[in-house]
């Protein structure tokens, strides 16, 4: 089944959340590795055109998502939730999507402050439409990795989350999204 139902997850859904999870917690691990790097490092400017790359192909993942996330329906939570836990979870889900986002314009105003285009594998180019602005690389470049570390924060909480329905209180939130 690709669509959601009130009970269950579709296969769209879980292929995007596992693949936009996948490829954050790559990107995440390639930034920390990237800010090490020597400048006669032979990945010193690899590394951030692959990051760049597969960020703007993120963007264009997770905006995929969203939308199909306000097109299908959402899987009803499980009896045993409590209403707070309704709550902090909509509150959470919330908070990722809002951090994913704003991660990501933050890395294009990095890569666009000296006004080019960003090339995704040569295969199109994203133009720099925000440029110029005084310490606009060292700024959003700042604000990159609190976001960042934000991001994979909020990311583990959601995963001890998940953990804590599937082996504390025995539900089924994690097994929808794993597709069983």
């Amino acid at each position: 089944m690709l669509k959601n139902t009130t009970s269950e997850y579709g296969l769209v859904a879980i292929v995007l959340h596992w693949l936009v999870a996948l490829v954050v917690v790559g990107l995440f691990a390639l930034g920390l590795w990237m800010t090490e790097l020597e400048y006669y490092d032979a990945w010193y400017e690899r590394g951030p055109d692959l990051h760049k790359s597969i960020g703007i192909l993120l963007f264009v993942t997770v905006a995929l998502r969203l939308a199909w996330r306000w097109s299908n329906p959402m899987p009803r939570p499980e009896p045993t939730h409590a209403a707070w836990e309704r709550r902090l979870a909509r509150i959470a889900h919330a908070g990722l999507y809002i951090l994913l986002f704003t991660t990501i314009l933050a890395g294009y105003l990095i890569s666009t402050a000296d006004g080019h285009p960003i090339q995704v594998f040569g295969l199109f180019a994203v133009p720099a439409t925000l440029s110029g602005f005084d310490n606009q690389e060292d700024i959003a470049g700042e604000i990159h990795e609190v976001l960042a570390f934000a991001l994979i924060g909020l990311a583990v909480l959601h995963t001890l989350a998940a953990l804590k329905h599937h082996f504390i209180d025995r539900d089924r939130t994690l097994t929808r999204m794993l597709g069983r």
